[in-house]
């Protein structure tokens, strides 16, 4: 009896710059199946890469109550593992991060709207 030995790729973990802005929002638009970025696109902080394209994304958010939180976008076909692990790296992360964005409500809300108009000009 023969074995098919699958090899997983290894994901890559990078924080976000400018210029994977356009590919985020393309993942974003996709997730949400909308055609503008509004504020749950929030603040990309970190991504998921497999080989060279980019899987997934996490983004500072406004919670309802005034709160910052993370939220997870990530391409259709992600594997479960791949996401566990993805979400795993990002809570670490979001932990770890002490700049205003992470903690200053106000902040990251005034960074929100910067970003939601500059993306959708």
């Amino acid at each position: 009896m023969e074995t098919n030995v699958q090899y997983q790729e290894q994901l890559q973990y990078a924080e976000v710059y400018i210029s994977d802005m356009l590919v985020l929002k393309n993942i974003f638009l996709q997730a949400q199946n909308t055609g503008k970025v509004n504020s749950e696109f929030g603040i990309p902080f970190l991504l998921a890469k497999k080989k060279d394209e980019v899987i997934a994304f996490a983004s500072l958010v406004i919670k309802e109550k005034g709160g910052i939180a993370f939220k997870a976008y990530d391409k259709p076909g992600i594997q479960g593992l791949e996401k566990k692990n993805f979400i795993s790296q990002v809570e670490s992360y979001f932990k770890k991060n002490n700049t205003p964005n992470f903690r200053n409500p106000e902040q990251l809300k005034s960074s929100i709207q910067k970003m939601i108009s500059w993306l959708n000009m």
